[in-house]
């Protein structure tokens, strides 16, 4: 190969090179420029709330792991699966989180114990260690009330942007009758986390909040890819 041609092919190279950053920043610019109006917020929202409400009491509370323990989810999620199962004390509790191998049941035994601290029965709580993503969780335990599934009803626990997709799947698996609680994080009262007479942090609400979207905007767009891959697959 002479100079000539290998000018030539680093100089296309570059071109492109130029012709993607370019279009990177671009989309960069988009979703930051997004990231100052409410729309994030509303699609983070509508895949909370989207799949619906029990319309009875449920028979099964299914609380799905996320990240396990201890994390931020992990938390939210036991807390508002403790709230349910305190106002549902007849339903049954399935707490969902992949197997590790590493460190055995630690991660489903340290849920199981933080819905206990919030005073639930430990009898009531069972474990779904096997299945590896929402599919497969759904599907498993699915298989436990094969001949009854049609007729229970069943409340799914977990973040909100993964709702709307944890609540078709099950539905998919055979539940007819499918809920949501998300676990939408409560935000601290403003009043006592910042002193108003303080100039320097003035901006304080509206740069947090910024920062707030723009992490929405990576949670919908994920989920969205995952909503999109479950309907190829058949799975919702």
């Amino acid at each position: 190969m002479n100079l000539q041609k290998v000018k030539t092919i680093v100089y296309f190279l570059l071109r492109w090179l130029k012709i993607v950053l370019i279009f990177i920043g671009f989309i960069f610019l988009f979703f930051w420029i997004l990231s100052f109006t409410d729309i994030p917020y509303y699609a983070y929202h509508s895949l909370g709330t989207s799949a619906g409400k029990l319309k009875q009491e449920p028979n099964i509370i299914v609380v799905l792991g996320g990240s396990g323990m201890p994390s931020p989810d992990g938390f939210m999620r036991c807390y508002y699966a403790s709230k349910a199962a305190q106002q549902f004390p007849l339903s049954k509790i399935i707490i969902a989180l992949p197997f590790n191998q590493t460190d055995s049941f630690k991660q489903l035994h340290l849920m199981q114990k933080e819905l206990i601290i919030h005073g639930v029965d430990s009898l009531r709580i069972s474990f779904e260690p096997m299945g590896f993503n929402t599919h497969s969780q759904a599907m498993n335990i699915a298989k436990r009330f094969d001949k009854e599934k049609s007729t229970l009803s069943v409340l799914i626990v977990t973040s909100p942007e993964h709702m709307y997709r944890a609540v078709k799947t099950f539905r998919s698996a055979g539940f007819t009758n499918v809920g949501g609680e998300p676990a939408f994080e409560v935000p601290s009262d403003e009043e006592k986390i910042k002193n108003r007479h303080n100039k320097q942090i003035k901006s304080l609400s509206f740069r947090y909040n910024m920062w707030s979207y723009l992490n929405y905007e990576l949670l919908v767009l994920r989920e969205y890819v995952a909503i999109a891959y479950y309907w190829v697959m058949g799975w919702i």
